[in-house]
């Protein structure tokens, strides 16, 4: 059984509350007493404070103003709440950008930014470093035993990149590590192509429009330097943390399929994963949907933390102010919100923003306080309710799933797909769509997945998915091999097995090292614009085709389970099945819609010898499975503002006990807590 300790120290609780900006409201001191009223008043637990107070707290160089502070966390910890105290490293004051314009962001045209916005900072400035360690260190000497210090949130929602001259040469300091030799790097990187070969790393720059964008060695380069700098800067600002408050933990709000950082490679640096979920509900069938990918996206932040709980660090109460359209949540959705990060793994529920602020861009931003300053509001009460019931499932706390079907979802392979501008077709390939259609069919039949990267353990599963695994990192195709032999079921696609982790082709034949172990050889790929399908026939049911049709031969008896109907390749696999060891490889050659995914994971994971954690749910309902000390928890979601009826495993009810089995009708958005 998986069972891990509380995600913040001196809390044994979910998590409950949000982000609280008491620096916007210093002039107003009176409202930071009712704010704690209020929080009490909606069961919060935690409030995260500090987040981009740095101007407050040190307004001029060298001179800091802890007091307003110190005050926030004492009638925190007078109100028994914890406090997720920030680093201000988010958005630094403008004295600091005046006097120090090196810490200014240069961006791909060459061109020094202004301030403004957020976390327009060079990671690689020396001075940007020193002014960080500085503050940092003051605040954990200052609440290193403040009752109120629960966790530490550092900066907020990291991102975006530096081209300026520290930079490039932080950058050429780490190609130099990773390759060796000039004459190394332009060999991985194919540099004899277009005369495009460096003399010496001193020519090598990041890569820009008015520069180099055509090398796919060079942008991959680039975006795990990138990653890098972002793990590097956050060990420079935890290390005073650590060292200081040893026993308090770290993390900082990733923001889910962000295409910047790879989240794995970060996510090795902290304590406990957490991430900001703004999904944008639609208040009808659609909604279904729209959870199906909130819970992919649980699943991969889960999975970037190594699968232990982690938490929801962002969430919206009501209407954001920044979808295309700002639909209030109906009632239901914030429960459904809420316990969906919960039955995922979360041990956090925590909301953006607590307070509304009264200026800026986001004065209009769904809030659980908002202008009104009342607790007579429907969000505030609806807050209330999620609270409660938070507080009567918390058996469930520190329990964590334990999924025997993995998705893999690889920000490295997504990187090189992205460049492969002329292969295929011109645009998006479609690969996080993709990825997610995959992982959504098996929440439709009932079945819970663990998202993981090409780096990942694979032994603890049945059945692993690799769609679209075009880049193979070292030792993946090695794995997969051991993993089939070994009794284990692996679904590849198309557009697999095309290159090496230099974005080098592989010869031989595609898929490259996976050749072996797939049983088939892609000869060729088609593109399918819009007005374009195939179609296909498996076990006396017709499928459509669109976008990706390969043309594959079996090897080595693999078997062809289904052929395609149309086109000259017509009469050619579109799905077959090898045997190796004591497994099975099944590759699905062309890109199709769910119905023939739900029907072929069905069959796969019956092949791998799983059963569904929910038999045959109905459309919108989705559930997932905690495991712990305190025993297995299954948490029944229905997504959708119309009534499903389930039929339940023999359980109870985990608040009340109330013995359930058989057919049970679940209302519009009603979530089930059971204890198995």
């Amino acid at each position: 059984m998986a069972q891990f300790p509380p995600v913040m120290k001196g809390l044994s609780a979910f998590l409950y509350g949000g982000d609280y900006n008491p620096d916007q409201w210093l002039h107003q001191k009176e409202i930071w007493r009712q704010d704690m009223a209020l929080a009490k008043g909606a069961g919060i637990n935690t409030l995260s404070v500090g987040i981009f107070a740095w101007a407050a707290l040190e307004p001029r160089e060298g001179e800091y103003h802890f007091e307003w502070l110190d005050e926030v966390m004492d009638l925190m910890a007078a109100n028994g709440m914890k406090a997720v105290l920030a680093t201000p490293s988010g958005a630094r004051p403008m004295w600091m950008a005046e006097k120090y314009p090196e810490v200014l962001r240069v961006n791909r045209m060459r061109q020094r930014e202004l301030f403004g916005g957020r976390h327009n900072h060079c990671l690689s400035s020396p001075v940007y470093r020193e002014k960080v360690k500085r503050i940092n260190t003051l605040l954990a000497q200052r609440y290193k035993d403040h009752p109120a210090l629960g966790m530490w949130h550092i900066s907020n929602e990291l991102g975006g990149e530096c081209h300026c001259p520290l930079c490039q040469q932080a950058f050429r300091d780490w190609l130099k590590e990773r390759y060796g030799t000039i004459e190394n790097l332009n060999a991985q990187w194919w540099n004899g192509f277009w005369s495009h070969a460096y003399p010496s790393f001193d020519a090598v720059e990041s890569p820009s429009p008015i520069g180099e964008m055509g090398s796919h060695g060079l942008n991959l380069a680039w975006r795990r330097f990138t990653t890098a700098q972002f793990c590097s800067f956050y060990e420079a600002e935890a290390e005073p943390l650590k060292r200081i408050t040893p026993d308090v933990k770290c993390t900082t709000n990733l923001m889910s399929t962000y295409d910047g950082i790879n989240y794995f490679e970060l996510g090795k640096h902290l304590d406990v994963s957490s991430w900001d979920n703004y999904p944008a509900w639609t208040s009808d069938r659609r909604d279904a949907q729209v959870a199906a990918r909130a819970a992919f996206c649980h699943d991969l932040m889960r999975g970037v933390g190594g699968n232990k709980p982690f938490m929801m660090m962002e969430s919206s109460p009501t209407a954001v102010n920044w979808h295309a359209v700002n639909r209030l949540r109906a009632p239901g959705i914030l429960m459904l919100q809420g316990l969906q990060a919960v039955a995922h793994g979360s041990d956090s529920v925590q909301y953006f923003q607590f307070r509304a602020g009264r200026g800026g861009s986001e004065k209009f931003h769904g809030a659980v306080v908002t202008h009104v300053n009342s607790d007579r509001t429907r969000v505030y009460r609806e807050v209330a309710q999620v609270g409660e019931r938070l507080r009567a499932v918390a058996p469930a706390l520190g329990s964590a799933p334990e999924n025997r079907i993995a998705v893999i979802f690889d920000w490295e392979n997504r990187w090189a797909l992205a460049d492969a501008q002329f292969g295929l077709n011109g645009g998006d390939k479609g690969y996080e769509e993709t990825v997610l259609a995959h992982h959504e069919a098996l929440q439709r039949l009932g079945f819970g997945a663990d998202v993981i990267d090409e780096n990942g353990d694979l032994t603890p599963y049945r059945l692993v998915i690799g769609p679209m695994t075009y880049m193979l990192r070292p030792g993946f195709a090695e794995r997969v091999r051991a993993f089939v032999a070994g009794g284990g079921v692996y679904v590849t696609t198309y557009c697999s097995g095309w290159v090496n982790e230099e974005d080098l082709c592989f010869q031989g034949g595609f898929p490259g090292p996976l050749r072996e172990t797939a049983g088939i050889w892609d000869e060729e790929t088609d593109a399918l614009d819009e007005t374009q399908r195939n179609h296909f026939t498996w076990q006396g049911k017709t499928y459509e085709i669109r976008d990706f049709a390969a043309v594959v031969h079996p090897e080595n008896g693999a078997k062809t389970l289904a052929t395609y109907r149309d086109a000259f390749y017509a009469g050619a696999p579109v799905l077959t099945e090898h045997a190796m060891g004591q497994g099975l490889c099944y590759v699905i050659a062309a890109r199709t819609g769910s119905d023939f995914l739900q029907d072929f994971y069905r069959f796969a994971a019956s092949q791998a010898g799983l059963r569904p954690l929910l038999e045959a749910p109905p459309y919108g309902v989705t559930c997932t499975r905690r495991v712990g000390d305190g025993g297995s928890f299954l948490f029944v979601m229905n997504t959708v503002p119309q009534q499903n009826t389930v039929t339940l495993p023999p359980c109870a009810a985990l608040e009340d006990g109330t013995p359930l089995a058989g057919p049970y009708t679940l209302a519009p958005y009603e979530v089930l807590v059971l204890k198995e």
